[in-house]
């Protein structure tokens, strides 16, 4: 097998979010599953690039995953996405989000011919990709699934929850399927973790990875796995999920279902006690498996 030019793929539109803490404080900060998944991934010594669309007026602010590492393929945009993240508590589990732009759908003339070991789609809200892209995208290789960005979608400046009507069709030939507890529900109708990753494995998914307050749970190969959040505290709530699943995709691609989820709980936990993407060292990630 020929040498890829990449580790990782990753797809999305990068965001420029407003972060609302409970005392209403606000700051703007760079955002989406491909800033946070980028930065954590180049990090950990993978070979990363990133596509996406903003406003090119703000393609500048790509200097920041560039100068990191990661090779960035950009498409200009009508507008920049961005959420605002308003947190109901201090310990930032609970939330309210509100959109602040979107970028528009990606199409599969604008998709670069790039070789890769693994594809991760991983969009913000509904409309960035539709079936036609996700099945050109799946086609090329092994490919994992936020879903996130299609049962999230937007209500004037609200965010709602509603089915994928073709989830049956747009899952089946994705290898790692990225599900929180809420997006479960909506797609299952059930409440037990479990209950619900082995309903959406029988949707065609090889491997699922739900995310939720404690930790992670990962249903590969026909057992679970559960990694649990250890964070000392928490400061880096946003871009939770993200780091989790990008972290447990390219883990996959030297190491096993168990491990892979154990490590990713692991550079989670790390992740949360700071604001920002992932920045710790490999040792830090060694100390908190060993606890």
């Amino acid at each position: 097998m020929p040498e890829s030019s990449y580790d990782v793929v990753l797809l999305g539109h990068f965001a420029v979010d407003k972060l609302t803490t409970v005392d209403g404080v606000s700051v703007q900060a760079h955002g989406g599953a491909v800033y946070y998944g980028g930065l954590n991934l180049v990090r950990q010594g993978y070979r990363v690039a990133v596509v996406t669309r903003l406003h090119p007026d703000d393609f500048w602010r790509l200097k920041e995953i560039r100068d990191a590492g990661v090779d960035v393929f950009a498409t200009e945009a009508p507008e920049t996405a961005g959420m605002e993240n308003i947190f109901l508590s201090e310990d930032r589990d609970k939330r309210i989000c509100k959109t602040l732009g979107f970028a528009g759908p990606f199409t599969i003339e604008e998709l670069p011919k790039i070789d890769a070991k693994l594809r991760l789609v991983i969009p913000i809200l509904a409309g960035e990709i539709d079936l036609p892209v996700l099945r050109a995208i799946t086609a090329e290789g092994p490919t994992g699934l936020d879903i996130q960005g299609f049962v999230r979608f937007a209500e004037g400046d609200d965010v709602v929850f509603r089915d994928w009507p073709d989830k049956t069709t747009g899952l089946r030939d994705v290898h790692y399927l990225k599900v929180d507890d809420t997006e479960a529900e909506v797609l299952t109708g059930l409440t037990d973790l479990r209950e619900a990753a082995s309903a959406l494995a029988e949707l065609g998914p090889r491997e699922i990875v739900l995310t939720h307050k404690k930790g992670v749970l990962v249903y590969a190969e026909g057992a679970f796995h559960d990694g649990r959040f250890t964070p000392t505290h928490v400061l880096g709530r946003t871009g939770r999920g993200d780091t989790c699943f990008t972290t447990y995709c390219a883990a996959r691609l030297t190491k096993g279902p168990e491990d892979a989820c154990r490590y990713a709980a692991a550079v989670t936990s790390l992740k949360m006690e700071a604001q920002g993407p992932f920045d710790r060292s490999p040792s830090d990630i060694e100390e908190k498996l060993r606890g």
